[in-house]
């Protein structure tokens, strides 16, 4: 098994910056692709960003591109989601999620519990 652990949401004026991290614990070789997805209230849960391990790929959705970085620490098995230029619209519950490998689409295996991201106007 795997533990995701987010720490870093929290409100913030719109125009601010947030950085939420994702600590991976237990089987963590199961962890190749490293995921940030968020979910608005009344919305479905859509993905926001990944990172492969190998190779360091990124993948991110458009409504994000150019303003949230995703990165990683390997050696602390954690990821992190630097999130610039808040908009409303990003209020949501963020997700970080894993799983063995592949590339952002498709299942992913574990969960974390989520944080709270509000962004106020």
């Amino acid at each position: 098994q795997v533990q995701l652990v987010e720490s870093g949401g929290g409100l913030v004026q719109a125009g601010g910056s947030l950085r939420l991290s994702c600590a991976a614990s237990g089987r963590t070789f199961s962890t190749g692709v490293m995921g940030w997805f968020r979910q608005a209230p009344g919305k479905e849960r859509e993905f926001v960003a990944a990172l492969t391990w190998t190779g360091g790929t990124t993948d991110y959705a458009g409504s994000v591109k150019g303003r949230f970085t995703i990165s990683g620490d390997n050696a602390k098995n954690t990821v992190f989601l630097q999130m610039n230029t808040l908009k409303p619209e990003d209020t949501a519950v963020y997700y970080c999620a894993a799983k063995k490998s592949g590339r952002w689409y498709g299942e992913y295996d574990y969960w974390g519990q989520g944080t709270q991201v509000t962004v106020s106007s």
